[in-house]
Parts: structure tokens; sequence; C-alpha cells
């Protein structure tokens, strides 16, 4: 099995879960996604597992997670995180091209996982190789950027800056953004204050959806689609939002 690396975890290591914390979002997520599980004895996989941000807590919400990455940085952050309680196994593996030879109940991609694979024909392998592990009555959850949401946030402009300052003092994220290819590739460069008056700089590059093309994808790999939503509170898909929640099943 080939697995391709795009370098996600060399740039973002030590640093990923500052910009990405413990907090209220987290719980949300890892609460909707219990939620959402058909049957947590049936299994749980996570594609695009990075630190284990979601499936550490959520191990603890519905038992043991099966957790693929492509990055080995990732993976070991993982492992350093991991607690007494938590029951997560970390698979090196790209989501492309992932055979783990068993089927689960659950299985979710979030944080835009999924816009990083730039292919659209790449991006339906992905979608296919999640329905695979699905068990017949098994969902799938798919967290993404939502395209036209990326753009109002652009408000017209090729280039634009955001940013977010957070709740502790002196800290604070920076988003320069830039729109390629008709809007469809966003490249992105994130640039993370410290309180100390150091900084961090990573960029990815993402192929930003729509719902719509998420379906097609889960459609061709012989999934149900059951709902689109722009947060994990379940809160209807807005086109203004810039994520947007997918929800597939397979049909029994």
């Amino acid at each position: 099995m080939t697995i391709a690396d795009i370098g996600y975890g060399k740039q973002f290591e030590n640093w990923y879960d500052r910009i990405f914390p413990n907090d209220a979002a987290t719980l949300t997520t890892v609460e909707a996604l219990a939620g959402h599980h058909p049957d947590p004895a049936l299994g749980t996989l996570e594609l695009g597992v990075g630190t284990g941000r979601i499936a550490l807590p959520l191990s603890r919400r519905v038992g043991p997670v099966t957790g693929v990455d492509s990055s080995p940085e990732m993976l070991t952050a993982l492992e350093k995180k991991a607690e007494e309680g938590d029951d997560v196994t970390a698979e090196i593996g790209d989501i492309r091209t992932y055979s783990g030879g068993r089927q689960y109940g659950l299985v979710y991609c979030v944080c835009s996982t999924l816009a990083l694979v730039l292919d659209p024909a790449e991006q339906r392998e992905a979608i296919a190789r999640a329905a695979e592990h699905l068990l017949p009555g098994g969902r799938l959850l798919v967290e993404t950027h939502n395209r036209p949401g990326i753009v109002a946030q652009h408000e017209g402009r090729t280039r634009t800056t955001i940013f977010a300052p957070y709740p502790e003092p002196n800290t604070g994220l920076q988003m320069h953004g830039t729109l390629f290819m008709e809007n469809t590739i966003w490249q992105v460069s994130t640039v993370w204050f410290e309180s100390d008056g150091t900084h961090r700089i990573g960029t990815e590059v993402a192929r930003l959806l729509i719902p719509d093309e998420v379906d097609g994808y889960a459609r061709a790999a012989g999934l149900v689609p059951e709902g689109h939503y722009s947060d994990w509170q379940g809160n209807a898909y807005a086109p203004e939002a810039g994520l947007f929640v997918a929800s597939y099943t397979k049909p029994a």
C-alpha cells in the first residue's frame, strides 16, 4: 500500500494542539459523533486522526477507536497524549488507499481532512474507502471546508487576512488566504502567536467542497445522503458557514 504524506504533521507538530485546543468546540464534536453512532459496539474509525484531538475523548464515550493518518509526527503526538482510559489504535495509512481489513458502525473524517486531498478523483477514492469500511446500517460523517462560506469570508477578494484572538492573553491566530482556480483551491498560511512573543508558521492547500459534491462521491460508493449541517450542533446547512458536516448511511 502506498502512503503519501503531504507533510502536514512536519509543519504543525508541537503546535497543532495550540491551534485546536481541547475546548468546548472539541467536546461538542465528540458528543455529536457519539450521538450519531449507530451502535458503539460495532466499532469506530477515524480517517485523518491527527493528534487524537477527537478520537481520544471519543474513545471514552464509545469505546475503542481506530485512527488512521499518513503523518508519523501526528501519530507520535497522539501516543504521547493518550492517558489511562483512552482506547485509540493508531495506524499509519493514506485515506485514499487504506484497507484495514474490518468494518465499523461509524466512520468519520473531520477538520477538513478530505479537503487536503486536492484531486477530485482522489477525494472520491477517499470516500469510497470510507464506505468500504462501513458495516451495513453504518454511518459516515464528513466535516470539511464549505466553498461558498470561504469565498464569502474573502469578500470578493482573491487574498484576505483574518486574525482570531484566543482566550489566553497575548495569543492568537492569523490566517492569510488566497483563492485559485475559480475559488476551488484555497492556500492558507497560518501564523500562531504565542504569549512569549514567539510565533510559528505553517501553510496548507485545500480543495474546497460543497455538499452536493460530497453527496456525489458518497452515492458512487453506495451510500445514502442523510443530512447537511453547518456545525456539530445540528443546525441546518448555511451557505455562509465556513464548514459543513454531511451525514451518510450504508444500506442494510
